[in-house]
């Protein structure tokens, strides 16, 4: 059985992409692949077949190796509720808050959680595919670390290094952190792949000769800059918007500072007929057909932040207007009429006033929600799937009159009496052909041509892997995966 990790100079390198592409690479291969990430940042996260919950790259790479998302793919799953604060979830459940002195102290607990995974996945695989996080060259976070080159340490695997030539300072980064690392986690990096390059290769080729008589590695391979890939993105936002017809529906996403799962507006940016604006703060909310209020780690928090931004006399304005808005898990809950965390679970225990939108309160409970979930919406009984995670519990009048049917018989969310405010736990809305239709028509764009979500994606996965064939040395990929020559 084989294991090879895939580490970063910075964040946002390319590790989680790379890895992504090796998956479907090693798939195509014929090779059985597993995507694996010891300890994961990130406020966007996925439900699993078993039950739990994971970073949503690993989903998606879960999809390029032809897998359901399992909990044993990213163990630890850290997910920020204040700048110094993050809920800990181990193997898919949440098992406490700490700050980030205290989860220094808990990292070898979390190690156990690491390892007990990867050795299953090593017994079901033939290659276990490792993504790392943000840089093993954090000297303050080396110490205890499980993320990176303390993971392959532990387990003796090989590293390929991957930078980004379009920050600019490729080979400092490079060179930088491989002198930073010790002997032995040196010994164990098989090579350096430089992602995102523009222009003609043979401008850099002397760099690259540089680079391997420095060093002593070799270079796989020098992937291109792909300006219009479209993968859901880790954490950060993702601005980016596919071309857009003449007449579109103008959606507005307030960004607030514990925004999560935004990937849910994903396919929004890809619709030809969608002009998806992120309003951050200091802005304005713009004239628009619909607001959506995003999920959120800190409900409470985010709504003051809200607040303070003056948007809530801009919602109402919109509302007064005809507009339409849309709240989505933590946005559900900010659309009603009070908001309790006496188990101060996502800051300070206490209440807060809601928008009032919705005749509901939520009060937050210790355990977590999570499902993977399928029924249909109110609005023209369109089919939907999607997953909930959550810990609220929401009750009121309003819940009478349900935004989603769900096949266990169960009914979620909430739709106004005037048909203008719709509120749901459900993320994934938007991936569903059939329910996003029907919530864009619901949001005023007639003729809403259909786009389906999921074949965008397939698309892009199978770009990534001929980027494998076409621009690295596969010949030394497949000896590191044990594949021979």
């Amino acid at each position: 059985m084989t294991t090879l990790m895939v580490q970063g100079t910075t964040s946002d390198a390319g590790k989680s992409t790379l890895v992504t592409a090796l998956c479907r690479w090693l798939k195509r291969q014929g090779m059985g692949v597993v995507p694996f990430k010891p300890q994961n940042m990130a406020l966007n996260s996925a439900v699993t077949a078993d039950g739990g919950e994971i970073g949503r790259a690993q989903a998606v790479q879960a999809q390029a190796a032809g897998l359901a998302p399992h909990t044993d793919m990213n163990p630890v799953l850290l997910k920020p509720n204040s700048d110094t604060g993050a809920q800990v979830i181990i193997h898919g459940r949440a098992v406490t808050t700490m700050n980030a002195l205290a989860y220094h102290d808990y990292k070898a607990i979390a190690m156990q959680a690491v390892l007990a995974s990867h050795q299953r996945l090593s017994a079901a695989y033939p290659v276990v595919m490792v993504e790392g996080a943000g840089s093993p060259a954090e000297i303050n976070l080396r110490a205890g670390d499980i993320a990176n080159m303390g993971f392959a340490e532990a387990v003796d695997c090989p590293v390929l290094l991957i930078a980004d030539i379009n920050r600019g300072g490729v080979f400092a980064h490079l060179v930088g952190t491989l002198e930073l690392l010790s002997e032995s986690e040196q010994a164990r990096v098989a090579g350096f792949i430089i992602n995102r390059f523009r222009g003609d290769i043979a401008l850099l080729q002397p760099g690259l000769d540089w680079l391997e008589q420095r060093t002593g590695k070799p270079v796989i391979g020098v992937l291109p800059y792909v300006t219009d890939l479209h993968l859901e993105a880790e954490d950060g936002l993702d601005r980016r918007q596919s071309a857009k017809a003449a007449q579109v529906l103008k959606v507005i996403v307030p960004v607030l500072p514990r925004i999560s799962n935004h990937t849910d507006f994903d396919p929004l940016r890809l619709h030809p007929q969608v002009d998806l604006q992120f309003i951050g703060p200091g802005e304005p909310i713009p004239p628009a057909d619909l607001i959506i209020l995003p999920g959120s780690k800190s409900v409470r928090g985010d709504l003051a932040t809200l607040r303070s931004q003056g948007w809530e006399p801009a919602i109402a304005r919109h509302l007064r207007y005809g507009g339409k808005v849309l709240g989505i898990c933590g946005g559900l809950q900010m659309l009603g009429e009070q908001l309790h965390d006496p188990l101060g679970l996502e800051g300070p225990a206490g209440s807060s006033p809601g928008l009032g939108l919705l005749a509901l309160s939520t009060e937050l409970a210790a355990e977590k929600q999570l499902r993977n979930v399928s029924g249909a919406l109110s609005l023209e009984r369109a089919a939907v799937s999607g997953y909930e995670i959550h810990a609220g519990v929401s009750t009121g009048p309003a819940l009478e009159h349900p935004a989603v049917y769900l096949d266990d018989g169960r009914c979620d969310g909430a739709i106004s009496a005037d048909g203008q405010v719709l509120g749901t736990y459900l993320h994934g809305l938007f991936e569903s052909s059939a329910s996003s239709a029907a919530l864009l028509r619901w949001g005023g764009l007639e003729n809403v041509q259909e786009v389906d979500y999921h074949a965008l994606r397939e698309l892009d996965i199978e770009r990534l892997a001929d980027l494998v064939e076409h621009h690295l040395d596969t010949g030394h990929l497949r000896r590191l995966c044990g594949m021979g020559g």
